[in-house]
């Protein structure tokens, strides 16, 4: 029986584990995801990060949730990829374009070891692939009031790729997380979960955030959620671009043009590589 190489990544705090999907000799399902990443009995990660070549010469990337569920884009996620493929060799183009759910999505690492993404077009408001119900709910602007938990919320809807629900507050350390995330996460008014961020305007260019992804929970980081809330303080209160974004595990750096294209730099690292022994992969065969 083969064992499986992976390797364990993180990007400011939002660890994954990469995979090649030529290393499998089994489907990756929503119970075999949950076994790998649970902490206690697994590897343990925020998600999986399983990667292919293609015909094209891009790369393709599926991502996998702690829950099983299957997530449509990964900021974080991109960027631990990049560096992976640069790092080994194995990516000889200076941008490296990847295909996702959401889309191709191109990155490049710099020569500081970071990695800029260009995370494509953000969108407000309407009834998108990864939006709320109701076509036209929160206008241009995606505001949204919801009653979440028994509060009612002023939220902005904004999708990049995958949905979130960003809610700008005075005090981020007051949140109830463990309380209200579930509760956004999981309303009525987002058909296929949302992402929930939580801001605080620090300055015309800097915003602090903490966010509770769509099937994980609260995390250390999530870059897609950084992009939607620089771009939802960019639309709604005049922030500056670049935005620093400061996030539990470390900081983004955010570039939202007129045309609400976004551009996503930070980090990420290796913390070791491995294989799942072999019991554990039947064990896996077995689910």
């Amino acid at each position: 029986m083969d064992q499986v190489n992976f390797s364990k990544w993180h990007g400011i705090g939002n660890d994954y584990i990469i995979i090649a999907a030529q290393d499998l000799d089994f489907t990756m399902t929503p119970a075999r995801a949950r076994a790998i990443c649970d902490r206690n009995f697994g590897i343990g990660a925020d998600g999986i990060l399983l990667w292919s070549g293609t015909e094209s010469g891009r790369f393709r990337l599926d991502i996998f949730n702690p829950d099983g569920s299957v997530a449509e884009m990964c900021g974080n996620g991109i960027r631990m990829l990049a560096s992976y493929l640069s790092k080994n060799g194995l990516a000889r183009e200076e941008t490296i374009a990847v295909e996702t759910k959401a889309g191709i999505i191109a990155s490049t690492v710099l020569v500081d070891g970071n990695v800029r993404v260009h995370m494509g077009q953000a969108r407000l408001g309407g009834l998108h692939d990864n939006g709320y119900a109701g076509a036209g709910g929160g206008g241009e602007t995606g505001r949204l009031m919801i009653t979440a938990a028994g509060r009612e919320l002023t939220t902005t809807f904004v999708d990049m790729g995958n949905p979130h629900c960003v809610i700008e507050v005075d005090d981020l350390e007051n949140i109830d997380m463990q309380r209200l995330g579930p509760a956004i996460e999981n309303h009525e008014i987002f058909p296929n979960r949302a992402n929930v961020e939580f801001m605080q305007i620090m300055g015309p260019r800097e915003v602090k955030m903490r966010v509770w992804e769509r099937g994980v929970g609260e995390t250390n980081a999530c870059g897609t959620g950084a992009c939607a809330v620089a771009v939802a303080a960019y639309r709604l209160r005049g922030a500056g671009s670049p935005t620093t974004v400061h996030l539990p595990g470390g900081d983004l750096l955010i570039e939202v043009e007129p045309g609400m294209d976004v551009y996503m730099t930070g980090s990420a690292e290796d913390i070791y590589t491995g294989a799942m022994s072999e019991d554990f992969v039947v064990k896996l065969k077995g689910l």
